[in-house]
């Protein structure tokens, strides 16, 4: 995501241009920001050995903890749509497959471009395919084309069923803003402005887009819910680039984070998991079942808590995790309120 920000990458952030059709050389694998990468690469030098590349690293190059992001727009959507008597099963399960198969994709393309790009050298996460040397970045790129495809054949299947034929154009937008958040030579993710397309996209766009696939009727409360699920979205992202602040600004990765600092970063986070309960706070005057949304707030208290008190970037990685689960069970209990 360096984009023309990175400008002269810092001794040691080489990336993944390794070997030409081959995995990066030995040399690369030690300086991966990972200790645990480096220890095994010393490990397979002294034995002589080839890096190994098992599924599971395929799959944590997946990042499923994300998932959920994917997923809470299209449950909110869906209670929307069932809302108005428009809810339909092939069509709500096909936008959770475009919605789940797009967030597959981006984050391997997120894994490829910031891999060849160094910015992963110095990271504290868990360690990435490209940037870790353990796969050929031809093979991680090929494989977020691939799951781009398998989106791009759901929403196909979505608009035949559905009629609606004009989704299409949005659906070629949400791959384009899925590939320049970190791709291309002007990543917009690396000139902060990642938390404003991660709202769009996946708070309004998916949510909205859910509903208008399954019903026609046009309703607030789609655009209601899906401000709610876009706020937890930023709100992941918004903890990730804080974690990060450190080592971003080693790479040259201009995030929204870095250009805040700590502090103010904190008070992003906190509006954005608070904000979406003045969607309950509404709505619950004319719909009891609304009372269900509160108890999220039993998972973002802990968060915010880490996040104001957090001394090391380590920390942060729970509140990543609580955070994304919070998302998942606003979206699933938002929807089954507005649907029941």
């Amino acid at each position: 995501m360096a984009g023309a920000a990175a400008g002269r990458l810092p001794r040691g952030a080489t990336g993944a241009r390794g070997r030409e059709g081959g995995a990066v050389s030995a040399r690369d694998r030690r300086r991966s920001g990972n200790p645990a990468v480096r220890a095994a690469a010393k490990r397979q030098e002294a034995a002589g050995e080839p890096p190994r590349v098992t599924w599971r690293n395929w799959v944590a190059g997946a990042r499923l903890r994300t998932l959920p992001l994917a997923v809470a727009p299209v449950a909110a959507g869906t209670g929307v749509a069932q809302m108005v008597r428009g809810f339909s099963l092939p069509l709500a399960l096909l936008a959770l497959a475009v919605a789940v198969l797009l967030q597959i994709g981006v984050n391997y393309a997120n894994d490829y471009s910031d891999g060849v790009r160094g910015t992963d050298a110095f990271r504290v996460g868990p360690a990435r395919l490209t940037g870790s040397g353990l796969v050929n970045p031809k093979r991680v790129l090929a494989t977020a084309l691939v799951f781009f495809g398998l989106a791009a054949v759901a929403g196909l299947a979505a608009v035949a069923l559905s009629g609606r034929w004009w989704f299409l154009a949005l659906g070629a937008l949400a791959i384009l803003a899925a590939w320049f958040y970190t791709g291309g030579k002007r990543p917009y993710g690396y000139a902060g402005l990642g938390e404003v397309m991660v709202f769009i996209f996946f708070g309004l766009v998916a949510t909205v887009g859910t509903v208008y696939l399954q019903t026609e009727v046009q309703t607030q409360e789609a655009w209601f819910a899906g401000a709610g699920v876009g706020f937890f979205a930023v709100a992941v992202l918004v903890v990730n680039n804080l974690r990060d602040i450190p080592t971003d600004r080693l790479a040259g990765k201009k995030t929204l984070a870095v250009r805040m600092g700590r502090r103010a970063s904190q008070i992003l986070y906190i509006a954005c998991v608070l904000l979406p309960f003045a969607v309950p706070a509404i709505f619950g005057l004319v719909n009891p079942g609304m009372v269900l949304v509160w108890f999220v707030l039993l998972i973002v208290a802990p968060s915010v808590l880490i996040v104001l008190t957090a001394k090391t970037p380590r920390e942060l990685i729970l509140v990543l995790q609580l955070t994304s689960l919070a998302a998942l069970a606003y979206g699933a209990l938002l929807g089954i309120a507005f649907a029941f």
